[in-house]
């Protein structure tokens, strides 16, 4: 899933007593069954954003896609629906997959990237998909017999678990990947702890994520809390750094992507336009919020 999809709690500053994942889990649900992403705005005029989603994309969701990495003709491929406009990178061409290689996709959503990855690793590789959402395992499950007939390949799975605690055993994994959700957690440097317990040693973790280049205004940040996704569990960089390395893995690269806003702006996106309304004059979403390539490493 993505920034854009809320798979876990919205600020960091929220108490982690289970409050906000019981919200998001109710969001994705709606998502899952074909509710707009503004469904899960918490305290939010509803009205003042209009018909596209608060975070989710108001462009197409394919053209978001290959605007931030994916292959036009992988998308064709896939499931209809799997890709529902949740991604803000591609986390499987940053990871260089291999074939027979193992992979776990934290917060998998509808199957979207899970889809993507089971070519790339072949029949004697295996994708694993973990949602916390029964709803979005459903909807991944019944697109799974879709990839099924179309690659003849059955190397997908899905599992219901939570990214902090992942349903996983130690050192069974190759890569871990993930597409903006794990900006979302409320529990972040256990999100890391726990993918760095399934890689074997060696194994990498390859994510796209939303992070901030420098904190937001109050003005701004009072807005984003009020929000369920994206910006709202976003830390610097700097800050995103730290919790891998927290972790024990070695940061091979975290690469700022603008792109990814700048597209959501091109396509008048309600919330960032919302955002960009309360900015000081002369500075943009741009100048605050990046989606992130990341590349990490578990040393042997």
């Amino acid at each position: 899933m993505s920034c854009c999809s809320p798979n876990d709690p919205c600020s960091s500053n929220e108490p982690n007593d289970g409050t906000m994942r019981n919200k998001v889990r109710e969001g994705y649900a709606k998502i899952a069954e074909g509710g707009e992403a503004c469904d899960f705005v918490i305290g939010a005029d509803r009205s003042a954003i209009g018909s596209a989603g608060c975070c989710a994309p108001a462009t197409n969701a394919d053209f978001l896609a290959t605007s931030i990495g994916y292959n036009q003709e992988e998308l064709k491929e896939l499931p209809e629906g799997a890709n529902m406009g949740l991604s803000c990178g591609n986390p499987a061409t940053i990871a260089g997959l291999q074939e027979g290689e193992t992979v776990v996709d934290l917060g998998s959503g509808g199957g979207f990237d899970c889809f993507l990855c089971g070519p790339k690793v072949g029949a004697s590789g295996k994708v694993i998909g973990i949602d916390m959402t029964q709803e979005m395992l459903e909807k991944a499950r019944k697109n799974l017999k879709v990839y099924q007939e179309r690659t003849e390949l059955d190397n997908v799975e899905f599992r219901l678990g939570e990214i902090e605690h992942l349903p996983v055993a130690d050192e069974s994994v190759d890569t871990v990947i993930s597409n903006c959700v794990i900006n979302l957690s409320t529990e972040k440097e256990q999100v890391w702890k726990e993918a760095a317990r399934v890689l074997k040693p060696g194994g990498r973790i390859s994510a796209s994520d939303i992070a901030l280049l420098k904190p937001l205004p109050d003005l701004v940040q009072g807005m984003v809390e009020n929000w369920i996704g994206c910006v709202a569990g976003a830390v610097t960089v700097d800050e995103y750094r730290s919790h891998i390395e927290k972790a024990g893995l070695k940061v091979d690269t975290i690469r700022p992507k603008p792109e990814y806003v700048k597209t959501l702006m091109d396509g008048n996106d309600p919330f960032y336009l919302q955002i960009a309304d309360r900015l000081p004059k002369g500075e943009g979403p741009e100048n605050f919020i990046t989606s992130i390539d990341v590349l990490a490493v578990k040393e042997e």
